[in-house]
């Protein structure tokens, strides 16, 4: 279970709907993803003849601000579709206006699938570039929330990584337990204190192991509230890989 707290751009996202600066400052800090959405379906840059693209994706961003819910899983996840079938919907308009061939028409098979979807899918390089462009976002707004609210660096965090298999399995399970309980993580993002007593207690692991490791822990733990979907996805992969080998 996820925690309650709102993370950077969940509440940018809830802000949106009802502050028109809070929604131009959430499209302007987002316009490299956009473009890349954009990008990624018009084969070429947004800004070499596709203008009208480009602004429709940014009307469907703006929209996904204002439709998004937790219930309907990542933020950035949800505005690529929202971008990419108020896209498709664009190219039908226009190819019934225009009576041109359009990527969105149906292909030659029987499938039903649109042209689109027949092409070759070359789009690995773009895909890659759309989850670089996420990815900096996510790492932008995580380090600026260690640094803002608990003096922690990234270069801090590497330094108090666990080096040994012990102490890591020891704050697995700090970290473990607080996904278990919510409230703490809750606690953390609200005061920028991590509730050593409380981890040490519900987890088993002994509090001058927590307190040696808190900037490292800080870290992990803020990375699991909610809002971080990227970097905890990556964390998780690492556990799974570690625990797959120890196996």
């Amino acid at each position: 279970m996820l925690s309650q707290t709102e993370h950077s751009i969940v509440a940018q996202v809830r802000a949106a709907r009802t502050d028109p600066a809070a929604a131009d400052a959430l499209v302007a800090q987002y316009m490299g993803f956009i473009r890349s959405e954009t990008y990624k379906f018009t084969h070429s840059a947004p800004e070499a003849g596709h203008e009208d693209e480009l602004s429709i994706a940014m009307m469907a961003f703006y929209e996904a601000a204002l439709a998004y819910d937790k219930g309907r899983g990542s933020f950035l996840g949800y505005a690529a579709r929202a971008i990419r079938n108020r896209l498709i919907d664009y190219y039908r308009a226009e190819s019934r206006h225009r009576g041109a061939l359009s990527l969105s028409a149906p292909g030659d098979g029987e499938d039903g699938r649109m042209l689109l979807e027949t092409l070759p899918d070359t789009q690995d390089q773009l895909a890659q570039y759309e989850v670089r462009v996420a990815s900096q976002s996510e790492i932008t707004e995580f380090g600026r929330q260690l640094g803002e609210q608990f003096a922690i660096s990234f270069s801090d965090v590497a330094d108090n990584c666990p080096r040994q298999e012990r102490t890591l399995a020891a704050c697995r399970r700090v970290l473990d337990h607080a996904r278990a309980n919510p409230a703490l993580l809750d606690r953390l993002a609200q005061t920028g204190r991590l509730p050593i007593g409380e981890l040490a207690a519900g987890s088993g692991v002994d509090k001058k192991t927590i307190e040696r490791h808190r900037k490292y822990l800080v870290a992990v733990l803020l990375a699991f509230t909610n809002g971080y979907e990227i970097i905890r996805g990556h964390l998780c992969q690492m556990v799974a890989l570690k625990e797959g080998v120890r196996e």
